[in-house]
């Protein structure tokens, strides 16, 4: 028996491989700390948890319209409008089960074989997976903690042959916390107003956990012009801690959020009744919660790339969002041969990262930060210690 073609184009998830190796470890008697998920530590906001219920008692328990329902669309687009300055009607916004979804069926439905889909890297480890599923190439653009783990004008420009398709933006980026600013954006629109045949998916999943003062930019808002070809992505995952819920968002084109949707009819059909109605909550309800966390957030970002950048070897930017820090560890390879090899090593005194070459990056490993103080503390101690 075999496997289709299309599957074998692909590799499985590396953060989820090491998150469950941790479990596994752990379930075997180890004392393992996992710093290798991007998943907050809260509770799941009192009212959003209540509305659960509260749609479960209500029998809201069957299928609802493959795009989510009404409710949910009207609530995701209030939160375009009310956090992210995108104002679209319920009907160019689609409801998926998780932002991952959304990213792959936007892709699904537009992408062929020999199209070519431009990365920035180091990037979220599925992005070129999904591309690679969906028979289309990979053309990454590398960048560096120098450059502030963003792409420029130029790099863009060169990087734009006839079959571009599509070029993926993540701010605040998974893995490196980047972000972009409003200038910058623009920047970027300028180049790709000149390149109609371009889509752009702005992942702003991230985007309520910034940690820099102004307001948060997006393409649609900061370049109007391109509104009509650009996607933007988010959900409640990261911003409300309610990643098992599994519900994504999207607002784009009415045509994609279509092609979306019926794509979206054949896989999953409707995300789950009950997590959207916590979703609408979630959206509507109260928001003060999250001015907590992002304070939280921002106060173990910081003592965590002050423990970091106090261990020989070992260097981390500090990152304006997400809860993760990108660490580079090039002096040490030397003596651990990869980046892989560096993170089994940390794995066997008892800490959980991610190889940065999973994300398209080298010499170097991810942490996330979405732990509590004590937690991230006695890992920083034991990363320390490993490497002493």
């Amino acid at each position: 028996m075999t496997t289709s073609a299309a599957l074998s184009r692909i590799a499985p998830s590396r953060t989820t491989a090491m998150t469950d190796r941790a479990a596994e470890l752990r379930a075997a008697g180890k004392d393992i700390i996992s710093l290798s998920v991007g998943e907050p530590d809260f509770a799941t906001p009192p009212h959003v948890a209540a509305a659960a219920k509260a749609a479960i008692d209500a029998g809201q328990t069957r299928y609802t319209p493959v795009a989510g329902t009404p409710a949910l669309r009207a609530a995701a687009a209030l939160h375009f409008d009310r956090d992210l300055g995108i104002r679209v009607p319920p009907e160019q916004v689609i409801v998926s089960a998780g932002g991952k979804q959304a990213i792959f069926h936007a892709l699904l439905a537009t992408l062929n074989p020999g199209d070519e889909v431009l990365i920035p890297a180091p990037w979220w480890v599925s992005y070129p997976e999904i591309v690679r599923f969906a028979g289309a190439e990979v053309v990454p653009l590398h960048t560096n903690a120098a450059g502030g783990f963003r792409i420029t004008p130029d790099q863009l420009e060169a990087a734009i042959t006839p079959r571009t398709r599509w070029l993926l933006l993540n701010s605040p980026g998974n893995p490196t916390g980047a972000t972009y600013s409003a200038e910058q954006l623009q920047a970027l629109g300028t180049v790709l107003a000149k390149y109609p045949q371009v889509m752009v998916m702005s992942d702003d999943i991230y985007a309520p956990l910034r940690y820099t003062p102004g307001r948060h930019a997006t393409l649609a808002v900061e370049c109007p012009d391109l509104a009509d070809r650009v996607l933007t992505v988010s959900g409640v995952s990261k911003s409300h801690a309610m990643t098992g819920f599994r519900i994504g968002v999207a607002a784009g084109p009415e045509w994609l959020i279509k092609a979306m949707a019926k794509l979206q009819s054949h896989t999953s059909g409707n995300p789950c009744s009950v997590s959207q109605a916590a979703a609408v909550a979630a959206f509507e309800g109260p928001q003060d919660f999250l001015a907590d966390w992002r304070d939280q957030f921002r106060a173990r970002r910081d003592r965590v790339v002050g423990a970091i950048n106090a261990v020989p070897g070992l260097s981390t930017p500090v990152p304006d969002g997400a809860f993760y820090c990108l660490v580079d560890a090039a002096p040490l390879m030397d003596r651990f041969g990869d980046d892989e090899a560096l993170c089994l090593h940390l794995l066997d005194h008892g800490v959980a990262v991610v190889a940065a070459s999973a994300f398209g990056g080298r010499d170097g490993f991810r942490i996330s930060f979405a732990a509590d103080q004590a937690t991230l503390d006695e890992a920083c101690r034991r990363i320390a210690g490993a490497l002493a």
